[in-house]
């Protein structure tokens, strides 16, 4: 069942504003506080915090048996976490950067993914990968990756991307409570951006996309750091006049495509966008979904504004390989010119 589109709440007493990085160790603190089987595990995420410090002071308020250093070795770490939940905990594993889950890539798709099925429902795999994604921070190669469609193609494998501090905070906990594996990727270039939190209003359901800005003229889906681009394009484009509805994805497998077919079904255009290259992609799997559900509605082609299928390029011209404000806004003007 789609998601409704959900206005801010108001803020209240309990409201804090909040970076995603910050609500993520939220979420995370919150989840080890409320089981005991919840562990997190990962390269230099007790003592030092993480690079990015999102398990910061984990480990001193809950120890080492809780919150574990590892090696650096990412199938140990996966496979170690496989072990871990078939005796009953629920670990909540950090690859630092998104480039180095590749070591870990046999595990995650042969064990991991297969467990449950291949032991007829009497396994379950709640593992949380946490997969910091995507470029825009400067690095190196192997450190802005966007590998989430390998995934996504993976049948047991749950695949989410928050892109906002209210959803990290939720989406992170209700990961862990899931009993199936999810690989739960984070905007690292939007780990500071900040937004207002209050941990008693309710989230909505993780595995539901919503309308983050309601719009008549174009539709514009994306998920995780594209969103804000989205929305700042948006803006742009309200300035001339033309209102684009925007909506965040949230969930890549399974997709949640409902709000979608609904808005494209109104505006009768559709721009899609992500760091990902375009080809064998999410968004060429929402592509196809789309002409299937809304072939009669489509006044224009569906339309994407994605990286390149090229490796991912050297820092200083990753500003021209990622899509910016001024992409989307190229992709809508085409999608209208039809």
């Amino acid at each position: 069942m789609a998601a409704p589109a959900l206005e801010r709440p108001t803020a209240t007493a309990g409201t804090q504003t909040v970076t995603i990085a910050k609500a993520l160790n939220m979420g995370l603190r919150a989840s080890l506080e409320r089981d005991p089987k919840v562990l997190v595990m990962g390269e230099d995420v007790g003592k030092l915090g993480g690079v990015f410090r999102i398990t910061d002071g984990l480990q001193k308020d809950f120890g080492e048996h809780r919150v574990l250093d590892t090696p650096l070795a990412e199938s140990g770490i996966i496979g170690a976490a496989i072990g871990l939940a078939i005796r009953g905990y629920r670990p909540v594993c950090e690859i630092q950067f998104d480039g180095f889950i590749f070591p870990g890539f046999d595990q995650i798709v042969s064990q991991l993914a297969k467990l449950h099925f291949r032991s007829q429902g009497k396994l379950k795999m709640p593992v949380v990968v946490r997969v910091p994604f995507g470029g825009g921070i400067g690095a190196v190669e192997h450190h802005s990756e966007s590998p989430e469609s390998l995934f996504a193609h993976i049948g047991g494998l749950k695949v989410v991307s928050c892109s906002n501090p209210v959803d990290a905070y939720w989406m992170l906990q209700q990961a862990i409570e899931c009993d199936d594996p999810v690989l739960f990727f984070e905007p690292k270039r939007r780990y500071y951006e900040k937004a207002e939190l209050d941990p008693s209003a309710p989230p909505i359901p993780l595995f539901n996309s919503r309308v983050v800005r309601a719009g008549s003229a174009v539709t514009v889906a994306a998920y995780g750091p594209m969103v804000r681009t989205c929305l700042d394009a948006a803006a742009a484009a309200a300035e001339d006049g033309l209102e684009l509805e925007v909506i965040d994805l949230r969930t890549l497998s399974p997709l949640d495509l409902d709000p979608v077919f609904e808005s494209v079904r109104r505006t009768g255009r559709l721009v899609l966008v992500s760091e990902a290259p375009a080809e064998a992609s999410v968004t060429s799997e929402i592509a196809t979904r789309v002409q299937q559900e809304c072939f009669y509605s489509l006044e224009a082609p569906v339309l994407r504004a994605t990286g390149f299928d090229t490796p991912y390029p050297p820092s200083k011209l990753e500003e021209g390989y990622l899509p910016d404000l001024d992409r989307v806004l190229d992709a809508v003007d085409r999608s209208l010119a039809y």
